[in-house]
């Protein structure tokens, strides 16, 4: 009997969770292509421990995947799941604060058992009790045994058996959300079907009995449809921040006329960035894996001194040990691009976790003054053109530039639409074209750029370095020489805020309370903000991706509101940095350190104490 149990929905949000090797990273990265690929607009947030391989059903070795797909734009990839597929009773505990109130949770019922009790540290033996969750929707489903018992006829070892499991849940997940699985069984095959086709065979059978063993669970959960949401017309893919951050940069070298390289060393989250160009050697990117940080720089000066796009990409301890060589590119002036992919810190801190605490250091952390130019990207997708703005300023403005993303942005994902080359400004690296009159450090009068001279031009050799220099590049100690040079790197940087847009205000351009922000914190602002704006409150947002320097209006924005409140996923810099630069107004803060990014219910709350106040 067909199913009459449909629900429509607007948004829905969909969370799984096991063990580090139960595969839910996969399965939530496919059923979430699928959904983009059906049309639906979506957010996601990768959530997994820092361990290779933390103890078996314990709370800290759960890993989870979050997504958040609807019918008109999704910013957040949501607050709570409306979905729970838990595969252990861990993963029920680790994620229980984190669901609607009477959410679905589809559970593994055969991993629920006294000895795993006691690894996820329940104790009485009835965790939905426990957890005081015996109102939600609970749907045991007995994915261990269903799933040998799907591939008891293959010859397969029990440990590659149980390797399908999450098969069996995505597949049943894409029937309660009628999901086609025509993408999915073409993944499964390029990945597995020439290599090892019993495999590829396995998860597709697994897969299959999953979608239709939902068939027979009418009776227990309703089927949901989230129809397609209206968009752009154009090509589209589902891209995470970290591989449209390389895109970015392939598209500004093409753009610019020169060739890509980077130098970078290994580190979570940053490394799939230095992956995705590793794989473009038919776009001519030249990649290098150091063997540290300050090798993975010093390469890309090289690379930037030899004429080409040079770029490094870091996490939070990698910037910093990348300082000494930045000052170097800062005084040499060379076109740099450093990409911080932000994580809990200090030291090595929380490395699969976001947070926005290296923005100071970003700015401040060299010796001496080392002015440079710092951008921060607010979405998955739109990483793809903060790095290629960052590739402009540097090439256009012979300029460093530090670009900020977080572990929030690189892991998460979101449809892009590719855009055609000629939709992007033109970059015009500032190459030196009169050897008669070429000096080093001669400079535009109203930019102070100074021209940029590669091996192999004739007429154009010079001494560059981390020594201060004169004009003609010669090493020089004169106590005025060095003052004005301090000053002029400074005004050159300053004076890039020409080819910065203004400040945007999201909302009226006056009212009560005025939100502020920057980077990766923009999908739940503003998701917070409307919720302001419905309720009518005259709550409107400005946020940053430009820092250095801020736009010119900054203050004239803000001097239209009665209050103003910075939020950011750390104690205050961004604060303290206003207060810096655009003194004169109360900033009032709101500040989060848990490894995770904002929640719009807390937010919401936040704004509401402030009105009242």
């Amino acid at each position: 009997m067909k199913n009459t149990k449909v629900i429509e929905l607007e948004e829905v949000a969909i969370r799984f969770s096991g063990d580090s090797g139960d595969g839910m990273q996969l399965t939530g990265t496919l059923f979430s292509d699928t959904s983009a690929l059906l049309g639906n607009d979506i957010s996601t947030f990768p959530d997994y421990p820092s361990e290779i391989r933390a103890p078996q059903g314990t709370v800290g070795g759960v890993s989870g995947f979050q997504v958040q797909l609807g019918t008109k734009k999704i910013t957040t990839p949501g607050d709570l799941a409306h979905v729970l597929v838990a595969m252990n009773p861990a993963a029920l505990k680790a994620n229980a604060a984190f669901l609607n109130p009477g959410a679905s949770i589809i559970f593994d019922v055969d991993s629920f058992s006294e000895k795993n009790f006691e690894k996820a540290q329940f104790k009485t033996t009835d965790p939905f009790t426990e957890l005081k969750l015996n109102d939600f929707s609970l749907i045991p489903v007995p994915i261990t045994s269903l799933t040998k018992e799907s591939l008891k006829y293959l010859e397969l070892d029990n440990k590659s058996v149980l390797r399908c499991k999450n098969m069996f849940a995505l597949g049943l997940i894409c029937w309660m959300f009628d999901r086609p699985l025509d993408y999915i069984e073409r993944f499964i095959q390029s990945k597995f079907g020439k290599k090892s086709p019993v495999v590829a065979e396995a998860n597709l059978k697994v897969l299959h009995d999953g979608y239709n063993y939902g068939e027979n669970l009418q009776h227990s959960t309703p089927q949901y449809i989230v129809h397609p949401a209206p968009i752009e017309k154009g090509i589209y893919r589902n891209i995470n921040g970290n591989y449209a951050t390389a895109w970015g940069f392939l598209a500004a070298a093409e753009k610019a006329g020169l060739e890509l390289f980077i130098g970078s060393y290994p580190i979570t989250p940053a490394t799939e960035v230095l992956q995705a160009l590793s794989e473009r050697k038919d776009l001519g990117v030249k990649s290098f894996q150091a063997e540290d940080e300050i090798a993975g720089i010093c390469t890309s000066i090289g690379a930037a001194f030899a004429g080409h796009l040079a770029v490094t990409s870091t996490s939070g301890p990698g910037f910093a040990l990348k300082s000494e060589a930045l000052g170097l590119s800062v005084m040499a002036e060379l076109p740099l691009v450093v990409v911080n992919v932000q994580r809990g810190g200090p030291s090595t801190g929380l490395p699969t976790k976001t947070e926005q605490s290296d923005l100071l250091q970003s700015l401040y952390g060299r010796n001496g003054e080392s002015p440079l130019v710092v951008l921060a990207a607010s979405t998955p997708s739109d990483c793809f053109y903060y790095a290629y703005y960052s590739a402009k300023i540097a090439l256009e403005r012979m300029v460093p530039v530090v670009l900020l993303t977080d572990g929030f942005l690189g892991n998460g994902s979101e449809p892009w639409r590719v855009p055609a080359m000629d939709e992007l400004p033109p970059i015009t690296p500032r190459r030196a074209t009169n050897p008669e009159l070429f000096r080093p450090y001669n400079r535009d009068p109203e930019t102070l750029v100074r021209e940029w001279a590669v091996p192999g031009m004739e007429g154009y050799e010079h001494r560059i370095g981390g020594l201060e220099k004169n004009a003609a590049g010669a090493v020089s100690h004169d106590p005025e020489n060095h003052h004005i040079n301090t000053q002029i790197r400074a005004a050159k940087v300053e004076k890039i805020v020409e080819m910065i847009p203004d400040l945007e205000v999201i909302g009226e351009p006056e009212g009560d309370l005025l939100v502020v922000g920057w980077g990766g914190t923009y999908g739940h602002m503003i998701s917070s903000v409307q919720v302001m704006q419905d309720a009518g409150k005259k709550v409107s947002l400005a946020h940053f991706n430009y820092i250095k320097p801020l736009p010119k209006n900054a203050s004239e924005v803000f001097s239209k509101f009665k209050k103003i409140v910075v939020c950011e996923l750390n104690l205050g810099q961004f604060a303290s940095y206003l207060r810096d630069k655009v003194p004169g107004y109360q900033y009032h803060q709101v500040n989060k350190m848990k490894g995770l990014p904002f929640s719009v219910n807390e937010l919401v709350e936040n704004f509401e104490k402030l009105l009242e106040a």
